[in-house]
């Protein structure tokens, strides 16, 4: 029992590191007019030694916010929503246009060009990471 406890006690100390190994970079938020939803990308790289599961994202931006991809099937673009994203130890995931990306929904506020948003990523450990997505026009300008 008492080696439960220590092994218990040492991944609750070292779980929550786990989303301070990832690096993340060109975080942009694609702008569309009215209440369309919006895209949010992002490249993350899982420096750490374990599998990086994330669980859910929220911004105070926004109403929701899921993880989607979009798939090419017989020349039929399709998205599909998402319940978690993994990242292997030591590799990277790109949310990008064509492929996985944050879907936005339920815009709270008018957004401009220019302007940033918070994101927050939730792993499946509980730790979570605040994200500052910039936004751009339509092009990705």
């Amino acid at each position: 029992m008492r080696k439960l406890l220590i092994a218990v006690a040492l991944m609750s100390i070292v779980a929550p590191l786990y989303a301070a190994n990832l690096v993340v970079s060109n975080a942009w938020v694609r702008l569309l007019p009215g209440d369309l939803p919006l895209a949010g990308y992002v490249h993350v790289m899982n420096n750490s030694t374990h599998e990086v599961t994330l669980v859910s994202a929220s911004s105070p931006d926004f109403a929701t916010v899921q993880f989607h991809q979009s798939m090419n099937h017989a020349g039929m673009e399709e998205m599909m929503h998402l319940a978690k994203v993994s990242i292997p130890a030591g590799k990277s995931l790109d949310f990008a246009p064509g492929g996985y990306h944050l879907m936005l929904m339920g815009r709270k506020q008018p957004l401009a060009v220019g302007q940033h948003v918070a994101l927050t990523l939730h792993f499946a450990d509980g730790s979570k990471q605040t994200i500052q997505f910039v936004v751009k026009g339509a092009t990705g300008k």
